[in-house]
């Protein structure tokens, strides 16, 4: 009776190490994702900075494509942004787990 309890409980302890060797894995994958994100943020960051340094040298004649191509710059940015701040408080979760 004691040894098989004794089983159950070990098996229960593997059972959560493997649970937590899972967890360590996702943490890392989510830091990798994060740091993706922040390198693409800042890509998307600088071109959206070129472009406005363009728009102030341009005359008042514009090109309509440009813009375009500068919104929708924008618009990227934004979601980038937005996935990094949700890749961050997932991350943030999963650390105060731990």
């Amino acid at each position: 009776q004691n040894e098989k309890e004794l089983q159950d409980v070990v098996k229960q302890q593997e059972e959560k190490m493997m649970q937590l060797i899972d967890k360590s894995g996702e943490v890392t994958t989510l830091k990798g994702e994060v740091s993706q994100l922040k390198r693409s943020l800042q890509r998307a960051e600088t071109e959206a900075k070129v472009l406005w340094e363009e728009m102030r040298g341009q005359e008042p004649k514009v090109d309509a494509a440009y813009i375009q191509e500068r919104v929708l710059l924008r618009q990227e940015v934004d979601k980038l942004r937005l996935l990094l701040l949700e890749k961050e408080d997932e991350n943030q979760l999963l650390s105060d787990k731990y």
